[in-house]
């Protein structure tokens, strides 16, 4: 468990298309074997702290004939920002991908003030 000292936590979300290779034959559509693709995404402000970030496929078109195999993960986390990283293997066909992602730590509050 990570605990936290600060007394205002803040929570950052999204939802980013992390990819649409049918429209172009990319590789995640047309490849063979092991195959990643990465996305850098920005905070809108950063953390005191190494936020804690959870990432989850919220749309996923793939082809139904291959086994549809996947992996995805936050990965590269600063308090500034992180990495989408999607991945997948053998025979899989992946159209398209839409990742959602929850950053959650310690913020400065809007009154301190540096001098």
């Amino acid at each position: 468990m990570r605990k936290m000292e600060n007394n205002v936590i803040g929570i950052d979300q999204g939802d980013v298309v992390l990819f649409s290779d049918f429209e172009h034959d990319g590789e995640m559509w047309t490849g063979d074997g092991s195959r990643n693709t990465r996305m850098t995404v920005a905070f809108s402000e950063k953390y005191i702290d190494r936020p804690v970030v959870y990432v989850s496929v919220s749309m996923l078109d793939a082809s139904n004939e291959t086994n549809i195999r996947f992996d995805v993960q936050a990965e590269d986390i600063t308090n500034a920002g992180f990495v989408i990283v999607f991945r997948t293997w053998g025979d899989t066909k992946v159209a398209r991908c839409r990742v959602a992602w929850q950053s959650m730590g310690a913020v400065r509050a809007d009154d301190v003030w540096d001098l």
